[in-house]
């Protein structure tokens, strides 16, 4: 696989360090709102990277964060705890919200066929770890204390700004917002890696640690999750593009200055899903969940399908016309699957892996899962048997994560199942031929007005009359 790595800015061959293993590290939620579905396109093509590498016979140890403390306001360690805010504003306790909250994501990964991590850990159940890391950083000179707080010091860095190829808007993302002045850093790049009472004062969760009673920074919880569950060398780092500067870039910091060697070899960073008016976020009021395109009538896999058709590095624009061009897609991809016949010939394996091989070079080339469609496709329009066919787009699907063959057979279980009022509907149609045959249109076009009050839509055409339900 050749895969985009961040922090080379190069597009380079996949070579994990331990041969045939993939430790695979993905920023998890802090849990103090629902997710978006700007939020949720990273951890789709996150999905589709870990499937892609397992499809192609990778043992893949992936693990994610879940941040229920530490996770300010801005990224750059200013305001107030988002946790905290979560909770002020539904009158819950910080750990009610984050149970909710959590649960509420897994339930919207469910439904977009976002595989569960094999470890998932609360950055509240990490403390000890936290505290052996920062003491080491601190007797090391990689940490300071200063106002009550341990700071990471950055000056003590060959290099810092790992991610500068990043516009300097997606950079300056986690610094935008409501910075205030920090007179306890040495440096403006310092960051916080323990609060303690000196600070936040209303904070809602505390610990004791050496420095006092207080809660770890946001950036510290990555690192030692990651290495509690990943081990010293991790192969794979995922995040969305704002997650670059500065959480990604801390995060390198702290661990390979505590691990004294380099600490990650690839990163990769989902673009922005934007609207008309930019890009989404919880603070704009354009709050797109996926219970809210349920609501709407829209299947969630509508919404992964949408994703996949774009590269995880470009900016996808969201609107309701784009997604309703998805879904029709969507639907007519389900119902050429659906039209394969039950042909009990043999799967013809030398075309099988012909395919397989074509689509593990689309997807390879640095995720494209556009391509991955379109030799999907491909599959559907060959001269090969409908075994063949159905065998091919089930395996491809195993990555894409479409429940393809799932959906087909529910739209020809629905086919087959008799229709309330089928015989009256026929009949009708029926009398509507015969005065369209006597020039009767009067009475055809009463008979179509009667159907469409019956929720019922008719098409002609040269075969004949065909309805459907509205």
């Amino acid at each position: 696989m050749k895969l985009y790595n961040s922090a080379t800015h190069t597009k380079e061959e996949f070579v994990p360090h331990t041969p045939g293993k993939v430790e695979m590290y993905t920023c998890g939620p802090t849990v103090y709102h629902f997710a978006h579905i700007g939020n949720l396109r990273s951890y789709i093509m996150e999905d589709v990277l870990e499937k892609y590498l397992r499809y192609e016979g990778y043992q893949v140890n992936r693990v994610m964060n879940i941040t229920d403390v530490g996770h300010l306001a801005s990224d750059a360690d200013t305001g107030e705890d988002k946790m905290v805010k979560g909770a002020k504003r539904e009158h819950k306790s910080v750990m009610e919200i984050a149970q909710f909250y959590t649960d509420a994501f897994f339930a919207d990964c469910q439904k977009l066929n976002i595989k569960y991590p094999d470890a998932v850990q609360p950055a509240t159940g990490m403390i000890d770890d936290y505290i052996k890391v920062i003491t080491r950083l601190l007797d090391t000179g990689y940490a300071y204390l200063a106002g009550g707080n341990v700071y990471f010091d950055t000056s003590r860095l060959g290099k810092y700004y790992v991610f500068n190829d990043h516009d300097e808007e997606d950079l300056a993302v986690g610094v935008r917002e409501g910075v205030e002045e920090d007179t306890n850093k040495r440096n403006k790049n310092d960051f916080v890696l323990w609060f303690t009472k000196s600070k936040f004062e209303d904070q809602a969760l505390k610990w004791d640690s050496p420095w006092g009673v207080g809660y770890p920074g946001w950036h510290i919880e990555c690192s030692c999750i990651s290495m509690k569950y990943n081990g010293e060398y991790l192969d794979l780092h995922c995040g969305g593009i704002d997650n670059a500067f500065p959480h990604h870039t801390n995060e390198i910091a702290q661990s390979e200055s505590y691990l004294g060697h380099p600490w990650c070899k690839y990163w990769m960073h989902v673009h922005h899903l934007n609207t008309n008016s930019g890009k989404m976020s919880k603070s704009k009021g354009e709050f797109l969940t996926v219970s809210l395109l349920e609501e709407k009538g829209y299947d969630p896999l509508i919404y992964r399908f949408f994703c996949l058709q774009s590269h995880y590095r470009k900016g996808l624009v969201f609107t309701w016309e784009n997604l309703d061009n998805a879904k029709a897609a969507y639907d007519k991809l389900v119902a050429r699957v659906a039209a394969l016949s039950d042909d009990p010939a043999p799967v013809d394996e030398e075309a099988a892996a012909r395919y397989k091989a074509a689509f593990i070079e689309a997807v390879g080339n640095d995720l494209n899962t556009s391509l991955g469609i379109t030799a999907l496709y491909d599959v559907l329009k060959a001269d090969v048997n409908d075994a063949t066919k159905r065998a091919v787009i089930g395996s491809f699907d195993t990555v894409l994560g479409l429940s393809l063959l799932e959906k087909a057979a529910a739209l020809r279980e629905k086919a087959a199942a008799p229709v309330e009022g089928a015989e009256e509907i026929e009949s009708l149609i029926a009398r509507r031929l015969e005065a369209k045959r006597a020039k009767d249109w009067a009475t055809a076009d009463a008979i179509r007005d009667q159907l469409r009050e019956m929720g019922v839509e008719i098409k002609d055409s040269k075969e004949g009359t065909t309805w459907t339900r509205v």
